[in-house]
């Protein structure tokens, strides 16, 4: 009768290990012992506590298998319920007053709009600089606010002589060193609906799509005046 060595045994098992994913899964395990069975020597056989350590690993990869399935199951809903929870919350928001991050004001032609930046540090200079849908300058505000923390400001569109349309602010601060700083900008606006779309949950605002990990504060009454 053939008989198949240890040698030869070890040399084939990683066919089974490497069959998919290179990593030893419980079925996998199965054939190695099915195998070893088939195939060992009848003159010398597994001896039984070799054996009962064999199927004692086969049971706990088995057991290791069945709760990584179960731990992926509860993820998938528990993600599931908290987006739903999200999107159900995200519609009381409407009407609301928010501040977003973001550089994009909208102005209607007449009703001046609220926008700002924020400063790490005090700064020497700041001045903002406002640019048309095609990135052509439109005004320019010199000495603009310079305090540590938010600085807010109000534009009127150059006293309502620009058209309505979107528009794009920009703002170039220094320090006591004349060295450029890094600023912070944020606009104000009003919660006119939500969509759900591939990307997450939008707050349309003003017109504009705005994330929901943009918005900084949801702030009370007007933010005009």
């Amino acid at each position: 009768m053939a008989t198949i060595s240890q040698t030869s045994l070890s040399a084939a098992s990683p066919t089974y290990a490497t069959a998919s994913s290179g990593t030893l899964g419980k079925d996998d395990f199965l054939k190695l012992l099915v195998a070893q069975l088939s195939n060992q020597n009848p003159m010398n056989p597994l001896e039984g506590t070799e054996f009962a350590s064999q199927l004692a690993q086969f049971s706990s990869v088995e057991q290791l298998s069945n709760i990584n399935t179960s731990l992926e199951t509860n993820t998938s809903t528990t993600s599931l319920m908290a987006q739903a929870i999200s999107n159900s919350l995200a519609t009381t928001l409407i009407g609301k007053e928010i501040k977003a991050t973001g550089n994009t004001i909208k102005f209607d032609g007449t009703t001046p709009v609220d926008f700002g930046y924020t400063l790490a540090s005090a700064a020497k200079t700041a001045t903002v600089r406002i640019y048309d849908k095609h990135g052509n300058l439109v005004e320019e505000i010199e000495g603009a606010g310079r305090l540590e923390g938010d600085n807010k400001m109000t534009w009127d569109g150059k006293g309502g002589a620009l058209d309505a349309g979107e528009y794009t602010f920009k703002v170039d601060a220094t320090d006591e060193d004349d060295a450029s700083m890094a600023t912070s900008l944020f606009t104000y606006g009003k919660i006119e609906g939500v969509r759900f779309t591939s990307s997450g949950t939008m707050f349309v605002v003003d017109g504009v799509e705005v994330p929901v990990a943009d918005i900084l504060e949801i702030l009370k009454g007007t933010t005009n005046g």
